[in-house]
């Protein structure tokens, strides 16, 4: 074989052999199965491990990530290294990462994925409005993965499904966070119930608010209520004047001494009467 051909079969045999050497020297890292955690309150404690079994260089320490933030106190030297939930709840779902520091090569790490059933955290239950102004409902949860939102108004058994066609309803969603926005509110057709829906893999819960929507008048109904009731007072007493009897009118230029004085007479002139006939 010629020379130039033999070192250009070595260098091309150590080209083609490099992907698998550099595949051999990555660490490797046993890792906890994913884990869903259950709806219910009872829920046992929960335990993430991982175990780094092969490395070429020594490693220096580990730590547990949370959603890409490290989780405080969690850094340790032992190549095993656990990290417990000891009261799991739908909060704790996320994507967990135990991370590997080395002396003299990067970082090696595992995801463990621990999956749960939306749950909504936080919502209006009511929102009161005038109408032809806006309104702005919204819902927002925990749970991993994220959910898929949908909004829908509720008329007893039956549901409309809302979305952004309408010119007047305005749908947001990101994570764990949804917002429905209701343009120039209308008294006839807007009032009643909103219900905000949030769905994964595990699962989907929902929640409700009531939209209440008030005539342009509403402000002025305690002003006009007072008012009523003035007029009402007023038309009592006016009727109440033009009902009197004269009997009922006292009249205070006649005084009440004569009368008194002639009833004294009368008796005077009835005894000098009796007095004569004797």
């Amino acid at each position: 074989m010629h020379p130039h051909a033999a070192m250009l079969a070595v260098v091309l045999l150590g080209n083609l052999m490099l992907p698998f050497t550099s595949a051999q020297n990555e660490p490797k890292i046993n890792a906890s199965d994913q884990i869903i955690l259950l709806a219910d309150s009872t829920s046992k404690p929960v335990t993430l491990q991982c175990n780094l079994t092969t490395a070429q260089t020594p490693h220096k320490e580990s730590f547990w990530m949370k959603n890409g933030q490290e989780i405080v106190n969690t850094r340790t030297e032992q190549r095993n290294t656990v990290y417990r939930i000891i009261k799991p709840r739908a909060d704790d779902s996320g994507e967990y990462m135990c991370v590997y520091t080395f002396y003299m090569a990067p970082n090696a790490n595992a995801t463990i994925e621990v999956k749960a059933k939306p749950d909504i955290t936080g919502h209006k239950r009511s929102e009161n409005k005038n109408e032809g102004e806006n309104a702005m409902l919204y819902c927002k949860s925990v749970g991993y993965p994220h959910p898929t939102w949908t909004w829908r108004k509720v008329d007893g058994t039956s549901y409309t499904d809302i979305d952004n066609s309408t010119g007047r309803f305005f749908i947001t969603n990101r994570d764990n966070y949804t917002e429905l926005n209701i343009l120039n509110l209308d008294i006839n057709t807007d009032p009643g119930k909103y219900e905000c829906n949030a769905t994964n893999v595990i699962g989907n819960t929902a929640e409700t608010t009531i939209l209440r929507v008030r005539s342009h008048l509403a402000p002025l109904w305690p002003f006009l209520g007072v008012l009523a009731e003035i007029i009402i007072l007023v038309v009592i007493i006016v009727v109440y004047e033009k009902r009197k009897t004269p009997d009922d009118i006292i009249d205070d230029d006649e005084p009440a001494g004569p009368m008194k004085t002639n009833s004294t007479n009368n008796h005077k002139d009835k005894n000098i009467r009796q007095r004569n006939t004797k």
